[in-house]
C-alpha cells in the first residue's frame, strides 16, 4: 500500500470511529436533558449538568493538541473512545435516591469525562483532514466540510436515538446499549487501523500550544461567540420551552413530548450537517480566492444575526405560547441552522487554511478550545437567561453574540492576495 493510500485508509477509519462516537454524544445529551427535566431540575440546574462538559473541552483541546503532536493522532482517538465508554457505564450507577445536589455533582463529573472524550476524538479527526486532504482543486474545504457535515448529521440522529431510547427502554438500558456498541467499535478500530497517520514527534513543547498567528487568534474569538450564540438557546431554552408547549404532564404526554423534541433537535442537527457538507458548493469555493472567503465570514455572520433578532421580537409580543408562534420558531430556528452551518463550515476550513502542517494539531486544539469556551458561555447563559427572562432573553442574547462574532471576523486577513484556493 502506498503512503497516500495508507493515509486515506487511516482517515476513513478515524472518520468512521468519530461517527460512532458522535452518535453516542448526541444521544447522551438528549438523555440527560430530558431525564433530569422530568425529575424536576430547574433550567439553571440543567445547565449545570453540562458545564463541566464544556470546561473539560477547553482544557482538553489545548492538551490534546500537544499529546497528539508528541504521541500521534491514533493515541488520542483510542483514548477518547475508551473514555466515552467508561462515562456511559458510570452514568448507569446514578442512584435515584441521591439528593439533587449529589446527583448534579455526579452527572457533572461524568459529563466532564465525556467532554474530554469528545474533544480527544474531534481533534484527531479534524487534524487528519489537514494532513491527508488533496492539495489541489479545493480538496481541503471539501474534505473538512464533508467530515464536519456528516459528523453533525450523525449527532443529530443521536438526539433522536436518545429521546427514543428514553421513551421506550429507559435511561439506564439506553446507556448500556450505547456503551456496548461503542466498546465493540473501539476494539474493531484498534485491531484494523491501517498505518498512515503521524506517530508524533518527541520534541513537541507544551508552550507551542498557544498560537502566535493573528488570524488563528481572531478566528478563535469569532468561534467563541458563534457557538455561544447557538447554545444559548439550543441547550436549555428551546427544549424546555417546547416541553412546556407539548406535554400535558402525564406519562403519555411526556413520551409524546420526548419524541417531538428529539425529532426537532435531530432534524435541526441533520440539516445543519447537510448544509455544512454542501457549503463548498453553496459558496462556489473552488472558484474563489482566499480573500473572497475570508471576507465572506463577516457577511454570513451578519445575515445570521438577523434571525434571532427577528425571533426575539416575535416572542416578546406574546405572553403565552400560541400555535403560530411555535411554528414561527421552528421555521426561524431551521433558517438559523442553515446560516449557522455556512458560518461554521467557513470557520472550519479557515482554521486549516491558516495553520501549518507542523502545527496543525496545536492550532486545531487551540481553535477548538475557543469552540468549547463558546459552548460553555452559551450553556451557562442558556439556563440563566431562560430562568430570568424566558425565551426572549435567550434569543436576544444569541443575536448579540452573533454580532460580536461578526466583529471578530472582520479582523481576519487573507494570507494570499490572489489566486483560487488550492
Amino acid at each position: 500500500m502506498t503512503g497516500r493510500a495508507a493515509g486515506l485508509s487511516a482517515y476513513i477509519a478515524v472518520t468512521a470511529a468519530y461517527w460512532a462516537f458522535m452518535l453516542t454524544d448526541g444521544a447522551l445529551r438528549m438523555l440527560v436533558l430530558l431525564h433530569f427535566h422530568t425529575l424536576g431540575f430547574s433550567p439553571v440546574q440543567l445547565a449545570y449538568l453540562f458545564v463541566l462538559y464544556e470546561i473539560a473541552g477547553i482544557v482538553t483541546n489545548l492538551s490534546a493538541g500537544w499529546i497528539a503532536a508528541r504521541f500521534g493522532l491514533t493515541s488520542t482517538l483510542y483514548a477518547g473512545l475508551a473514555l466515552q465508554v467508561a462515562a456511559l457505564i458510570a452514568l448507569t450507577r446514578l442512584d435515584p435516591g441521591w439528593t439533587v445536589g449529589a446527583s448534579v455533582a455526579f452527572v457533572m463529573l461524568v459529563q466532564g469525562a465525556s467532554g474530554v472524550a469528545k474533544d480527544l476524538a474531534k481533534m484527531s479527526s479534524k487534524s487528519a483532514v489537514k494532513l491527508l486532504a488533496p492539495a489541489t482543486g479545493g480538496g481541503l474545504f471539501r474534505w473538512v466540510a464533508l467530515l464536519t457535515g456528516s459528523k453533525n448529521a450523525v449527532k443529530g440522529f443521536g438526539f433522536l436515538v436518545g429521546a427514543a431510547g428514553l421513551a421506550t427502554i429507559g435511561f439506564v438500558a439506553t446507556l448500556w446499549v450505547m456503551a456496548a456498541a461503542l466498546g465493540l467499535i473501539l476494539i474493531a478500530v484498534r485491531v484494523s487501523m491501517p498505518p498512515g497517520l503521524p506517530e508524533g514527534r518527541k520534541d513537541a513543547k507544551f508552550s507551542e500550544l498557544f498560537s502566535r498567528s493573528r488570524n488563528v487568534n481572531w478566528l478563535s474569538v469569532a468561534r467563541v461567540f458563534l457557538f455561544g450564540a447557538r447554545d444559548v438557546w439550543f441547550v436549555v431554552g428551546i427544549p424546555i420551552y417546547f416541553y412546556a408547549v407539548l406535554s400535558d404532564g402525564s406519562e403519555a404526554g411526556n413520551r409524546t413530548a420526548f419524541f417531538m423534541i428529539g425529532t426537532f433537535m435531530a432534524i435541526w442537527i441533520i440539516l445543519y450537517g447537510a448544509i455544512q457538507a454542501a457549503a463548498p458548493r453553496i459558496l462556489r469555493a473552488n472558484a474563489r480566492s482566499e480573500a473572497d472567503l475570508v471576507g465572506a465570514v463577516q457577511r454570513w455572520a451578519l445575515m445570521l444575526c438577523a434571525v434571532p433578532a427577528v425571533l426575539t421580537g416575535l416572542v416578546a409580543t406574546q405572553s403565552e405560547p400560541v400555535a403560530w408562534l411555535t411554528l414561527s420558531l421552528v421555521v426561524g430556528l431551521m433558517t438559523f441552522g442553515v446560516l449557522f452551518a455556512v458560518n461554521s463550515s467557513l470557520h472550519s476550513y479557515l482554521i486549516l487554511a491558516f495553520t501549518r502542517d507542523d502545527r496543525v494539531t496545536m492550532d486545531v486544539g487551540f481553535y477548538y478550545m475557543a469552540n468549547a469556551a463558546g459552548r460553555l458561555l452559551g450553556t451557562l447563559l442558556s439556563g440563566l437567561t431562560y430562568q430570568t427572562g424566558g425565551l426572549p432573553l435567550c434569543l436576544g442574547t444569541a443575536a448579540i453574540m452573533v454580532a460580536l462574532s461578526a466583529l471578530a471576523a472582520g479582523k481576519l486577513k487573507p494570507q494570499t492576495s490572489q489566486g483560487a484556493i488550492a
